[in-house]
């Protein structure tokens, strides 16, 4: 079996074709968070519902952008929105974005008017720029205040099956790809749904944890640990979701299972099975179901939590590396296999990736320059 065609050879899909999916479930998964503070009433996730809000708004203003460098005519990346195309499952992208963008721009100015009006007040550039922000509207009662709240709840429900949209389309774009057999199944919008949130919730323990950290507040305990157990629960959703499609592909013995074993136990064992599966989620599953069933002291607790959502962060990210280039490296002809290796410096390379991967954390601490968004903090330092 090492038949490959030509045009095979090379991967086509690459780096930045990984981090796509994985920036934009970074989105839907913070904005779940959100969501579960403003629209269900989870009090308990107060310290962390605006961040989570603002985490996801700079993460969507960064999803386009590895598909953009992925072009090779990255000006033409607009035709998609000034030619539309309604029945194209690559140009659903743009209006699903288009979308979720406003509805999220909108609940932040909701959720964070008085915050802007508060800073409007003040003389400089960044108080013109609030002012400007709230269209030179500085009026603020108890009456606007409640009729913000009842939007921004409104628009919060709203978006949240457009965030399963979001990245459930990513899903279904390789899903629906009947010609591979590593991508072609009803489940792999879900798997993408329920990782997506398990990547989010991640990065926010991660950030918040590390955040206060670095500037010695006092941690919200109750909040730290309600996000362990949702992760810890949308964690075994999403592997054994993976885990059941693997199973199902095995069980059904059909042709295609015979090169897909091959390339599990060849060409992705290191990644697939050793690192995403008995590394990235049996050590988070053991530290988050030891959180979760016994009462720990809150800095081993902590210290638990943050490593356990810094490995599943690493997990989202394999899954998203074995799924979309593991299914390139099967040939056509289901007779052999090509390999690749991502470059370093090149256009799609690691580094432009790391690049990408850590400006919206750049963003969202100028976000917090201009308004706070641990606005309780200054209550809890040590």
């Amino acid at each position: 079996m090492d038949f490959v065609f030509p045009n095979e050879l090379n991967v086509t899909w690459t780096v930045m074709i990984v981090l796509y999916p994985y920036i934009t479930g970074l989105v839907a998964g913070a904005f779940i968070v959100s969501s579960l503070y403003h629209v269900f009433g989870r009090y308990e996730l107060k310290a962390v519902a605006r961040f989570s809000l603002a985490s996801a708004f700079v993460f969507l203003l960064f999803a386009p952008l590895p598909l953009v460098i992925h072009l090779g005519q990255p000006q033409r990346a607009f035709n998609i929105m000034i030619t539309p195309n309604f029945t194209s499952a690559m140009a659903g992208f743009g209006f699903i974005y288009t979308a979720y963008l406003i509805v999220v721009v909108l609940e932040i100015w909701f959720v964070m008017r008085s915050s802007f009006i508060e800073r409007a007040k003040g003389t400089g550039l960044i108080s013109f720029f609030c002012r400007a922000i709230l269209l030179f509207n500085l009026y603020e009662d108890e009456a606007t205040q409640r009729a913000d709240q009842k939007i921004a709840k409104f628009l919060a429900g709203l978006g949240i099956p457009m965030a399963c949209l979001l990245h459930g389309y990513v899903g279904f774009l390789f899903g629906s790809l009947k010609a591979n057999p590593w991508w072609s199944t009803p489940l792999m919008f879900v798997i993408f749904v329920f990782s997506a949130i398990v990547s989010g919730i991640s990065v926010l323990i991660f950030h918040y944890l590390l955040v206060s950290r670095l500037n010695g507040w006092k941690i919200d305990q109750p909040c730290v640990r309600s996000m362990a157990r949702y992760l810890w629960g949308f964690m075994i959703v999403a592997v054994s979701l993976e885990l059941l499609e693997l199973m199902s592909i095995a069980y059904k013995q059909t042709e295609e299972w015979e090169v897909l074993g091959m390339l599990i136990r060849e060409k992705l064992f290191v990644s697939y099975v050793v690192l995403q599966y008995l590394v990235f989620s049996l050590v988070p599953f053991i530290l988050l179901g030891i959180n979760s069933l016994f009462t720990l002291r809150d800095r081993l607790a902590n210290v638990m939590i943050w490593i356990a959502a810094m490995m599943l962060l690493v997990q989202v990210l394999l899954m998203r590396w074995n799924v979309v280039v593991g299914g390139q490296l099967v040939s056509k002809s289901m007779r052999g296999f090509t390999s690749y290796f991502p470059g370093v410096w090149e256009k799609e390379g690691l580094a432009v990736a790391l690049v990408i991967f850590t400006l919206p954390f750049g963003i969202l601490w100028l976000f917090h320059k201009i308004v706070p968004l641990f606005p309780d903090v200054e209550k809890y330092q040590d």
